[in-house]
Parts: structure tokens; sequence; C-alpha cells
């Protein structure tokens, strides 16, 4: 990632911040609407859900200048969502939810270079997840 894109993603995700509660539930609002059959992968309380989500890409965006040490924990919580029935496919309907859960909450601010760093993050992380779902499934 270049400096202006962790820039776009952190500015970005600051704005978000506020109201991190509201674009979770519209993330998996969106990410069931794409596939619905993604909705039995979820047992437990979806506010809860959307906080651990929320969570985690604040803690990926904190790291954007390294993400170097984040990759055997991001890799882990590949696996675990392997353990959970999360397939290779799904994770491009989740890309596709993210963005359009930002787009949405973010407005005329989610310009076509803010989209870009951040499918460029999603893709990134996803990426690191989808080794780790393959490790564990060889394992």
């Amino acid at each position: 990632m270049t400096p202006q894109q962790i820039e776009l993603v952190r500015t970005s995700f600051a704005r978000v911040q506020p109201n991190a509660d509201a674009v979770a539930a519209a993330f998996y609002e969106r990410l069931f609407t794409l596939d619905p059959s993604v909705r039995v992968l979820f047992k437990g309380d979806m506010k809860e859900q959307g906080r651990k989500l929320m969570q985690v890409i604040g803690v990926a965006v904190a790291a954007l200048d390294d993400l170097g040490p984040l990759i055997p924990t991001v890799k882990r919580l590949g696996a675990t969502h392997a353990t959970y029935g999360v397939q290779s496919a799904h994770y491009q309907t989740v890309g596709a939810a993210l963005l359009d859960a930002l787009r949405t909450e973010l407005g005329a601010g989610f310009t076509p270079e803010t989209e870009t760093a951040w499918a460029t993050v999603y893709g990134a992380v996803a990426g690191v997840m989808q080794e780790g779902a393959t490790g564990a499934a060889s394992a």
C-alpha cells in the first residue's frame, strides 16, 4: 500500500468509528443479502459479532504501516474461520459487503481512491486468512 492509501483508510475508518455498530449491522445485512447461505455460519449475538468485526478492522488499520507482525494472528483467524465452515468463495462476498457498508456510511467521502485503498487492505488480509484456512485444511 502507498502512504496515501494508508492515510485514506485511516481517515475514512476514523469517520466510521463513531457509528461502528450501525456500520457493522449494515455490513451483515448486506452480506446476508448477497449470500443468504452464510447466515447459518453465525450462531451468536450479532451485535457482539459486529463489535468484534469492527475491533479486528481497527487493529488492521492501526497496523497498516507494518502488517508483518499481524500475519500469524490473521492466519490463525483464517484457520478458525475454516472450522466454522467459511469457504474460499465467501471472502469475495465479504469484501463486497464491506465495501458496500463503507460506501453507505461515508457517502461522497467514499471516493474511488478510498474504495481502491480499502479493497487493497481487504485483499491483503483476506489473502492471508485464506492461507491460514488452507494450512488448517491440509493439517
